[in-house]
């Protein structure tokens, strides 16, 4: 009884979801690592709305001098269950990355539409969908008179799209999330729902500067071309590590591990200048069996002999160097509840994978945490046009109301 009540609940709140979303999307929460002045404003909508449906909220701030506030927020609430010495975890994140190329949107990006079943903007799928759904189930539990087995927590955080340092991770470090506890992340998903995330690679973002001498591009042996160097360097790594490191697993899609040169600063101005500085970086998401230091080491092996035969300088700097953990178990109380709610509510089998990117279910995982990543996604995070659809919301809602429950 108690659950088909909650699962009405959700119906009938579609318009009131819809209308959160929106009202939501128009706060911006851009990364300041990527220019924005960060989910202050967002967090305090969110923490509000929790407040007015009677929840009690805690608050953790973590200081940040780049944003106007000072201060990043992360937020929880609670359901006391019976059983309250272990708590099911929802966990969504409230910053966005940038909108991009705004010729590339056929909408204001910051200014949300509605249309075909769909809601337009930034940050509408990631991870705005979850921190909705989330919310909503939230407040069909909240409206129960009947207690859940165990406390049902939700968390708010801050910072995902570049690392948590203002977010999970200094929460788990103050024990905000137990060892004891089991945790739901809708942070990637798959367009029918039966993709339950159970592992992730780990990632190592490395920035690779590589000094020379700068001169006239007409004389170029009284310098040392660092673009050169640096481009030579880059394809040597990228040939050792897809040869080293080439073992798969099926679990992860894709199977490998990828390393990918990425970005490259600009290093002159003009052609007819050699440049004597090159930064470029390199994306690297690797199967757990191999250990990031091994990999490291063997890139400080290939500088040590690209500086000796050229006489240029390499720097490697780590930007990300996050090692991963085991997967949660398939056979865990976390994904066999998820899977129970996806044959009841949709009728079909969750599938367990591993994905190459990374969601704040590490850090759980890293604390002993059995976490499932789960959501219903079309897979437009970071795209121009990124939206979620409305039966996505709803239907989100539902399968956490009946993990809750059951």
């Amino acid at each position: 009884m108690s659950l088909s009540l909650a699962l009405q609940n959700v119906s009938n709140s579609r318009q009131e979801m819809t209308q959160f979303m929106v009202d939501m999307l128009k706060i911006k929460a851009v990364n300041p690592d990527d220019g924005g002045n960060g989910e202050y404003q967002r967090a305090i909508f969110v923490q509000k709305w929790l407040e007015s449906r009677g929840a009690k909220v805690s608050r953790f701030d973590f200081a940040d001098s780049r944003v106007s506030e000072g201060v990043r927020i992360n937020l929880t609430t609670l359901i006391e269950g019976t059983d309250r010495t272990k708590t099911l975890w929802f966990a969504a994140h409230l910053d966005t990355v940038p909108e991009g190329a705004r010729e590339l949107w056929n909408t204001d990006p910051f200014n949300p539409v509605v249309k075909d079943g769909k809601i337009f903007g930034r940050g509408s799928e990631d991870n705005g969908q979850a921190v909705v759904s989330t919310l909503f189930a939230f407040n069909a539990l909240k409206n129960l008179q009947t207690k859940p087995t165990f406390n049902v927590g939700f968390a708010y955080v801050s910072d995902e799209e570049t690392g948590s340092k203002y977010g999970v991770i200094p929460m788990v470090e103050r024990g905000v999330f137990k060892p004891q506890d089991m945790a739901i992340v809708p942070d990637t998903g798959c367009k029918d729902g039966s993709e339950i995330e159970v592992a992730e690679k780990s990632i190592l973002w490395l920035k690779i500067t590589t000094k020379g001498k700068q001169v006239h591009g007409a004389l170029p042996s009284k310098g040392l071309n660092a673009h050169r160097i640096g481009m030579k360097f880059a394809l040597q790594v990228d040939e050792l590590l897809h040869s080293k490191y080439s073992e798969s697993d099926q679990l992860f899609d894709p199977p490998v591990s990828t390393f990918e040169p990425t970005k490259h600063e600009l290093n002159v101005d003009n052609i007819n200048t050699v440049p004597g500085l090159d930064v470029q970086y390199f994306d690297c998401r690797i199967l757990t069996r191999y250990r990031l230091e091994a990999v490291m080491k063997d890139i400080e092996n290939l500088k040590s002999k690209m500086e000796k035969e050229t006489g240029a300088r390499i720097e490697l700097t780590p930007i990300q160097f996050e090692e991963n953990v085991d997967p949660t178990p398939i056979n865990s109380a976390i994904v066999q509840r998820l899977s129970r709610a996806l044959k009841d509510l949709r009728g079909i089998n969750g599938k367990p994978i591993g994905i190459g990117g990374g969601t704040v279910g590490l850090y759980f995982r890293r604390n002993g945490i059995n976490t499932a990543v789960w959501s219903t996604l079309d897979d437009m995070a970071h795209q121009p046009n990124e939206y979620c659809k409305i039966d996505n919301l709803v239907n989100d809602a539902k399968v956490f109301v009946h993990v809750a429950l059951n």
